[in-house]
């Protein structure tokens, strides 16, 4: 069986755990070169090492520029070129309005929106012609979910990246997607209820309940859409948000 991804470049940013580790998995498994980026140099190998194949991981906060351009520096010494970009690193925490601090707003913002534009400008020289750049967004981006209006508004901007960028990029033919999770299993989501188990199991059951398939998402599900996305399957699928969340943001 052919691999949709043998002997392609792909960049997956926040990848050492939940949503974008299982993004690497899936284009590791499809017989791609995968560099990765993370915050932590421990989480970082760790994921190196369940992903396996050829990883390389790269130490990088995506807030700041000067690890993106250390990311690009150590992709440029190994490839002449990147296929896919996925910027997906991002994260948020609940705050109500009236208690949003700058810390808050500036913290989520760095990280979502000035990360991910910068992760994608700064790979337009390294990038394809004809490549692919699949950006993470969220249903939160488009529903009002109480005390998440920072990260909600985030996710927006991102949503919005793709329909400009796809006509800033379309001399070079570069398709730019969204991938849009719901609630999924991961350790970023348990871990808005805390560290207490039940609390966790508890918002997983709540959060299942408002979604018309019964069940949160899981992180696989996810990175199959991506890997969709990313492919030639999708060679005329450009500008959009693709929706991965059991029908939640549907209704």
């Amino acid at each position: 069986m052919t691999k949709r991804f043998e002997n392609k470049v792909v960049v997956v940013t926040g990848a050492t755990s939940g949503i974008g580790l299982a993004i690497a998995e899936a284009f590791s498994r499809e017989g791609a070169s995968v560099f990765i980026t993370g915050r932590r140099q421990e989480a970082l190998d760790a994921a190196a090492k369940r992903i396996g194949g050829r990883v390389i991981g790269i130490q990088a906060d995506m807030a700041r520029l000067a690890d993106i351009d250390r990311l690009y520096d150590a992709v440029q010494q190994k490839h002449g070129q990147i296929d896919v970009v996925v910027a997906n690193a991002g994260g948020g925490e609940f705050a109500p309005l009236g208690a949003i601090t700058e810390e808050h707003f500036d913290t989520t913002f760095d990280t979502n929106v000035k990360g991910t534009l910068f992760t994608v400008q700064k790979a337009l020289p390294l990038l394809k012609d004809g490549g692919a750049v699949l950006l993470t967004g969220s249903t939160a981006g488009s529903e009002g979910t109480p005390a998440f209006s920072v990260y909600s508004a985030s996710k927006a901007a991102v949503r919005n990246f793709a329909r400009t960028w796809i006509l800033d990029l379309k001399e070079r033919r570069i398709r730019v997607n969204v991938v849009s999770p719901g609630a999924t299993r991961t350790p970023g989501l348990v871990g808005l209820a805390g560290e207490d188990a039940q609390k966790q199991q508890g918002l997983l059951d709540y959060l299942g309940s408002r979604i018309p398939l019964g069940r949160v998402g899981e992180p696989e599900e996810i990175a199959k859409a991506a890997l969709f996305l990313a492919s030639d399957e999708a060679s005329f699928v450009n500008g959009v948000e693709f929706f991965v969340d059991g029908g939640q943001a549907q209704i």
